[in-house]
């Protein structure tokens, strides 16, 4: 046992982090994808796990980067083709962040789907396109979402191989 990890405090830190990571991936407003990856660099750096903790700590640093970069270009690339502005997106998470506080719970995406579709209804002047547009920015939070959390889960199955192995 490493001297800072005192009674596996380190290990206790790292679980609740990698724990709170993964459901703040599906919670709104919680970096749930740095909280996992922060929990497994802690254990990683100082949990004194030598050669493994490195190697985890770097496999887990490499697949949160593929991760964020995948998050952002798989939507987006789709919602290009799809004719949504990056503005529409911009101001429908501003109505989602409004929404969060108004209505508890649900507010956010009430809010982002009033917010995309308000915006796209004055572009387009026709509800129906306005909606298409709002039904393609629905799928790529989604679309967003899964592969966040994919990526989350990655990064702990690679941690607890660390922590079985190590």
């Amino acid at each position: 046992m490493h001297p800072t990890d005192s009674g596996g405090l380190v290990s206790l830190i790292a679980t609740v982090a990698v724990v709170a990571g993964l459901l703040g991936v599906l919670v709104p407003m919680l970096p749930g994808l740095v909280l996992c990856w922060a929990g497994v660099a802690v254990w990683a750096a100082f949990g004194g796990h030598g050669a493994t903790g490195w190697a985890v700590g770097i496999a887990a640093t490499v697949v949160l980067a593929l991760g964020l970069v995948a998050k952002y270009l798989v939507p987006g690339r789709n919602l290009k083709r799809a004719g949504v502005s990056n503005l529409t997106l911009l101001l429908g998470g501003l109505c989602g962040i409004v929404g969060f506080f108004v209505v508890p719970v649900v507010g956010l995406v009430l809010g982002f789907v009033l917010g995309v579709f308000l915006v796209e209804l004055a572009r387009r002047r026709n509800g129906g396109r306005a909606w298409q547009a709002t039904l393609h920015a629905l799928k790529a939070a989604g679309v967003s979402t899964l592969i966040e959390l994919g990526t989350a889960l990655l990064i702990t199955v690679i941690w607890l191989a660390g922590v079985w192995l190590g």
